[in-house]
């Protein structure tokens, strides 16, 4: 089970595997899901009865984030447990804002406090006359509430006020703002842009290193939601490549990868792949069914005997390669007339050619080949199904790009968002190639981008030329 709080990345509770049972107990200002003896007693009762829970929380665990008070009821309880530790926000928000919390030519200790105390207080035990020291970094959490406050009570102890003042605005994630005045102008800054929680905040002249050393906020898709399409097995790079140039990927798969309606004809084939002079393989996915029937029969690439290879793309090629293939020809265009024009100049009338990858093949690269004289059999290793999944139109409705990889991932995500076309007017669409755009449009909506590569990279390519300033 993962009972997580607000702050916990939704990229991380993505990691959790399929069955596992999810509890949001996220709290707000304002908002909460349970209260914190909730949370406790939730906690406690889950392990009681056995279950194997992860508490998830944003940052650090036993930095302001109530983590000691849940660990010390659990063991009231008798419930085992363990502390995995995280990052502070304190230290990582800065980081990802460019701003080094100590620094030889500025500082030489930082505190972190908290902005946001016990409520049942009666008076605040933040000691200001120590804090209001301009040679060391302070650090403020859960401080957008009593900003105001906070700042009045420095400057009444004589902190500078025009030393620089950093808030970090969602830290970390694509969605990250850095907000950065001075002691004396902050409290206004914040009121004229309505910056707000969740946030960090920094002041000290740490935060002038940020004009040199900012980073994270400069990425070419920085801040942009994008919808990745592909079927969940082959959406992990994509979406790893969106988040190092500062996007949030939000992977809706609109098709999945299954058994063909009739797996004997690819069971055949890999039983005799050496009796053909060509094996052609579409994809990845492909390689990977060939390799998968290879296995259960203990077999491996010997069973190609003299057949010569071709990987349609190069990420196909680089999979072959894992397999101990290298591919004898790897099409520099990878749509079917093209493919089946430089595969005619490589074969010669009478030559046996094993197409080996999905079941709704397109039928322009056999037709091709068959009209020069090639004996050609199309076998389909896997098959494409389209996904039924109300949060893909929801996840269409909140991103800005929308990105497809394959003809199929248009059609799934249309099964999902019927308002596609009018939706998609609101939006940067991008698709991997010209025969992903065709289905587009007879879908009734333009790309914005069509990459000139048809690769991940190559789309990855086009949607940064088509943001850059």
């Amino acid at each position: 089970m993962l009972v997580y709080d607000y702050l916990a990345s939704p990229a991380i509770v993505s990691l959790a595997p399929a069955g596992c049972e999810k509890i949001y107990v996220g709290k707000q200002a304002g908002a909460h899901t349970l209260s914190q003896d909730e949370i406790t007693s939730l906690i406690v009762r889950l392990g009681r009865e056995g279950k194997r829970v992860v508490r998830l929380k944003g940052g650090d665990v036993f930095v302001f984030a109530r983590g000691g008070e849940e660990a010390a009821a659990l063991h009231a309880a008798g419930v085992p447990f363990e502390i995995v530790p995280g990052i502070t926000s304190a230290t990582a928000a800065p980081a990802y804002a460019g701003i080094p919390i100590t620094h030889r030519d500025h500082n030489t200790s930082f505190t972190i406090a908290t902005g946001h105390e016990d409520p049942a207080k009666t008076a605040s035990s933040l000691d200001f006359a120590k804090l209001a020291n301009p040679s060391q970094t302070l650090v403020f959490l859960m401080a957008m509430g009593n900003l105001e406050g906070i700042v009045a009570s420095l400057r009444a102890n004589g902190m500078p006020p025009d030393l620089p003042v950093a808030i970090v605005r969602e830290g970390t994630k694509p969605q990250q703002q850095t907000l950065v005045s001075t002691l004396e102008g902050i409290v206004a800054e914040v009121r004229r842009v309505q910056f707000s929680a969740p946030a960090i905040v920094v002041i000290g002249n740490v935060v002038n290193e940020r004009n040199a050393l900012r980073w994270f906020d400069t990425g070419p898709l920085f801040g942009k939601r994008v919808l990745v399409t592909r079927a969940q097995g082959a959406a992990g790079e994509f979406a790893e490549r969106l988040w190092e140039i500062g996007a949030e990927p939000v992977i809706v798969p609109t098709i999945e990868i299954g058994p063909p309606d009739d797996p004997a004809p690819a069971r055949a084939a890999t039983r005799s792949l050496g009796s053909y002079d060509w094996v052609v393989f579409s994809s990845q996915n492909g390689v990977e069914k060939c390799f998968d029937l290879l296995a259960e029969e203990g077999a491996d690439a010997r069973r190609f005997g003299a057949a010569r290879i071709v990987a349609i793309g190069p990420k196909t090629a680089e999979r072959l390669l894992g397999f101990g293939i290298r591919s004898d020809f790897v099409p520099e265009e990878h749509v079917g007339e093209e493919v089946a024009a430089g595969l005619v100049e490589r074969t010669r009338p009478g030559d046996r050619v094993l197409l080996f990858g999905a079941q709704a093949m397109r039928d322009t690269l056999p037709e091709g080949l068959r009209a020069a004289g090639r004996t050609v059999e199309c076998v389909a290793a896997y098959a494409t199904r389209l996904v039924r999944d109300r949060a893909i139109a929801e996840a269409a409705a909140a991103t800005d790009v929308w990105t497809f990889t394959s003809a199929s991932t248009v059609r799934g995500f249309v099964a999902n968002v019927p308002d596609a076309a009018r939706l998609a007017r609101t939006k940067l669409v991008a698709c991997i190639g010209p025969v992903t755009a065709a289905a587009a449009r007879e879908e009734g909506f333009v790309p914005d981008v069509v990459a000139a590569e048809y690769t991940v990279d190559g789309l990855l390519d086009a949607l940064t030329l088509a943001v850059a300033p």
